[in-house]
């Protein structure tokens, strides 16, 4: 049975002795231990021995407090008799301790373990992603873009710089000062940061937020990485900005600070240009460059860098400009502390980018952009590239050409259409050329893209084939009729001129331009009209133009219905003024980048016709010059030869000749605008206006213009403004040249009459018999000896122009010249031209302009 508690303070028996306890009964009173139950008492000899008197009062005094002590007595567990409850957590005196909502509040220690373990794992993903970052190897194609520059013949001498203004130098070709002025306003921790700073970061999104002022908070090496290499966009976003900051922390480890300050200043925008280098000539002149910039000039650059454009005298800028220089002078006292007292904002040359294809400029440029094309360079590297590209043309001449024509045609409506060009014989070089007065306005290039019928000055060809075939110019030819009189492809009424002419030989009908004798001369070769189309080709004409109209015209091709342009004119003249030899004619001498040449020269050459041949026919050209179509037209002493050719109605007129040194094609034609309805309206800027005035109309498109052109007659022919022209523009372009002599007549082959001679009279031989006045022709100036095919009128336009005959009338407005075929070398590449470029202007007529297609 258990002992009784002892009576507490104050009740019945309190004070007196209380009955013998177990030891143990302490430890139950104070819960300091379970109570045991009583055992069976251990042996005798395991007793305790009696306390001391120490422990017996440490006993008792345990029991005394156990005795006083308020706190509720705890309950124990009898049911069971097992130990007593646990005790209960300490309660705060009035309440209170982790109840309610703080129970859910974690402790500060939680709270900082969890921050370490979210930063530890933000920290490992960072560090992740900046290890998988690659470093990029690929600069963006802008960035490496450079101006290419296109050169005169001289190579020094500039015709137009095309593409993205830029031109990357050396960090040793670069100013200090602009690159202390970059630093400076950009990024001042340049050469101490590691590619990215903290710092520059807080400020600019304070500035930002406090709209002090816009700021990047990109450092220069940031601002490298994304404007220099493949892949970093421009776009904003945190997963670009996040990725430029890793790659300019990668870079800033894998480059030398000059590395980056040296792609960085070649790769930015300055506004009118790209790249220190060209934005200092831009800016300041041509002679100044990169490593000749004052503080100042290095101050206004560094403050386009953020804003690049800005006008240049804008106020904006000159806060910039004078923020640059309070940065310099902070930041390096002692270079420029005099600086805000001492730097004025300074002056900029005139915006000097103009249209690149602007004036007769553009003409040049696009023919170098055809042929480097034709090649395998296209337009767009050529404009990325930085190349120097050297061409044929000759500034003095190109003036002198633009000079020729104008001249001519000052007086004319612009319905009148001209195109002139001019060869190095000995080379294929073209010197000069005129193709309009402003690219950028009219974008048609008349010697390179206008085919037109040869007319007459076709026949040299045929007369070169004849002398190639072994017969002589002594051989005597019809003049009155064809032999045969009936030739396959020739209407029924014939090819004829306009006078009764008896037999006259190869000189003579050259001379006269003499229709029926050159029709009898091809119909006469060994291989008939396939002979002159072989050799046209050869000399460098359009395959699949000569092809399509010997196939339309036949035996007219002949005389001249096959379209051609003046520059292949002028290049297939070569093969008399060169001893027969035929080089490719081209625009371009030479392409170079970073110094070294990547393509050469093509002068691709063949031997067209012997020496001797080529002789012999510039022995009867000279006469055209001297007593024929053209006579009084040559270039007084300097031995010239040509030859004139008009079409049928005067809708074309040529003249084609050469000396020596330079071989020079013009031709002639007329375009009138006419509306639906019939009325003639005045062209806009050379080409037919597409809509009423040129203005915006919904009424009329380029599908649906508003004129469209018709050829007409020019009312002169090939003897009169081609002729002038050519004139005027070889004395200009000979001047200070050597004068250079023919080679002495051949007299090859044998005398080959198609006719037989005529009966001799004993008559006096004059010095010059084509002056005489036996004259098979009778009188030079009556007649048209431009008609072909009869009824032929005998009115001459001009009293005072010579009349020349022509290609035949094949109906309409002038036949179907063949034009829409695309012009491709020839068989071994030597042949040239290329295909004319549509205008849009209406529907392709017969023997029109191209825009007309």
């Amino acid at each position: 049975m258990p002992y009784a508690a002892a009576p507490q303070t104050g009740e019945p028996g309190w004070g007196e002795a209380q009955p013998q306890r177990r030891p143990e009964a302490a430890y139950e009173q104070t819960g300091a231990m379970a109570a045991q139950p009583y055992d069976d008492p251990p042996p005798s000899g395991d007793r305790p021995g009696p306390r001391t008197r120490a422990r017996q009062e440490a006993r008792g005094l345990s029991r005394e407090e156990t005795m006083v002590s308020d706190a509720p007595r705890r309950s124990r567990r009898r049911s069971d008799g097992g130990p007593p409850e646990p005790p209960e957590p300490p309660v705060k005196k009035g309440g209170g301790g982790r109840g309610g909502w703080r129970r859910f509040v974690p402790s500060w220690k939680i709270v900082v373990a969890g921050f370490v373990v979210l930063a530890a794992g933000i920290f490992g993903m960072i560090m992740v992603a900046y290890a998988n970052t690659p470093v990029p190897s690929e600069a963006q194609a802008d960035a490496l873009a450079q101006q290419s520059t296109i050169y005169y013949r001289d190579g020094k001498t500039e015709i137009a710089r095309i593409g993205k203004k830029r031109e990357s130098v050396d960090i040793s070709k670069i100013s200090k000062t602009v690159q202390d002025a970059a630093v400076a306003i950009e990024n001042d921790t340049f050469y101490e940061d590691s590619g990215i700073s903290i710092p520059g970061m807080v400020r600019s999104v304070w500035m930002t937020a406090t709209g002090q002022q816009r700021q990047g908070a990109s450092t220069i090496t940031q601002q490298m990485a994304r404007a220099y290499y493949d892949g970093l966009s421009q776009e904003v976003s945190i997963k670009r900005k996040v990725m430029e900051i890793f790659v300019a922390v990668k870079l800033d480890e894998t480059m030398t600070k000059d590395q980056i300050m040296q792609t960085y200043l070649n790769t930015i925008n300055f506004g009118r240009a790209w790249g220190v280098e060209a934005a200092s000539k831009a800016y300041f002149g041509d002679k100044v460059t990169a490593a000749k910039l004052t503080p100042a000039q290095a101050a206004y650059l560094a403050a386009r860098i953020q804003q690049p454009n800005w006008a240049d005298d804008s106020p904006a800028l000159k806060e910039r400009f004078n923020t640059v220089i309070q940065y310099m002078a902070r930041q390096w006292p002692d270079k420029y502390g005099q600086l805000p007292q001492t730097a004025k904002f300074p002056k900029v040359v005139r915006n000097a980018s103009e249209n690149e294809l602007g004036g007769i400029r553009g003409y040049m440029v696009v023919q170098v952009l055809e042929e480097l094309k034709e090649r395998g360079l296209t337009p767009d590297e050529v404009r990325s590239g930085g190349y120097h590209i050297i061409s044929t043309f000759d500034r003095k001449l190109m003036r002198a050409a633009k000079e020729a024509v104008k001249s001519t045609t000052s007086s004319m409506s612009r319905e009148y259409h001209a195109g002139l060009a001019a060869v190095d014989p000995r080379n294929g070089r073209v010197l000069a050329f005129y193709g309009g007065d402003n690219y950028v306005k009219d974008s048609f290039n008349e010697p390179f893209d206008a085919a037109k019928q040869a007319a007459s000055a076709f026949k040299p060809y045929v007369l070169a084939a004849w002398l190639q075939a072994g017969y002589s110019l002594k051989s005597y030819v019809p003049g009155n009729e064809t032999v045969p009189k009936e030739i396959p492809g020739i209407q029924k009424e014939g090819i004829r001129n306009s006078h009764n002419v008896g037999p006259v030989n190869v000189i003579e009908a050259t001379a006269e331009s003499v229709n029926t004798a050159f029709v009898s001369m091809a119909y006469a070769l060994p291989g008939q009209l396939d002979d002159v189309k072989n050799l046209v080709e050869s000399a460098g004409f359009n395959q699949k133009r000569m092809e399509a109209d010997v196939k339309e015209h036949s035996y007219q091709f002949s005389i001249g219905s096959a379209p051609v342009t003046p520059v292949e004119q002028a290049a297939g003249y070569s093969i008399f003024a060169n001893g027969g030899k035929y080089t490719k004619y081209h625009v371009v001498q030479e392409v170079k980048q970073n110094g070294q040449v990547v393509y050469g020269e093509q002068r691709a050459s063949k031997q067209v016709i012997d020496p001797g041949v080529a002789a012999d026919a510039t022995v009867a050209l000279e006469e055209v010059l001297r007593s024929g179509t053209a006579r009084g037209q040559g270039l007084g002493n300097r031995p010239a030869a040509g030859k004139t050719g008009t079409n049928n109605d005067e809708k074309e007129a040529w003249f084609v000749g050469f000396t020596p040194q330079i071989s020079t094609a013009v031709g002639f034609y007329r375009e009138e605008c006419r509306t639906k309805g019939g009325k003639v309206v005045q062209p806009i800027n050379a080409s037919c206006p597409v809509t009423p005035g040129g203005k915006p109309s919904k009424k009329y498109s380029g599908e649906k213009p508003y004129s469209s052109a018709f050829e007409v007659s020019l009312g002169f022919e090939g003897a009169g403004a081609p002729t002038a022209t050519w004139r005027k523009f070889m004395l200009a372009a000979h001047e200070g040249l050597p004068v250079e002599q023919f080679p002495k007549k051949a007299d090859i082959g044998v005398a080959q009459n198609i006719v037989p001679s005529p009966t001799p009279t004993p008559t006096k031989t004059p010095d010059n018999p084509f002056d005489s006045g036996d004259n098979p022709f009778g009188d030079q100036d009556g007649g048209d000896r431009d008609c072909l095919v009869g009824p032929c009128d005998d009115t001459l336009p001009d009293g005072n122009v010579t009349t020349d005959d022509g290609g035949g009338d094949w109906g309409g407005d002038g036949g179907d010249g063949g034009d829409g075929f695309p012009q491709t070398a020839d068989g071994d590449g030597i042949g040239g031209g290329r295909a004319p470029d549509p205008r849009p202007s209406g529907g392709w007529l017969p023997m029109t302009r191209p825009e007309n297609r």
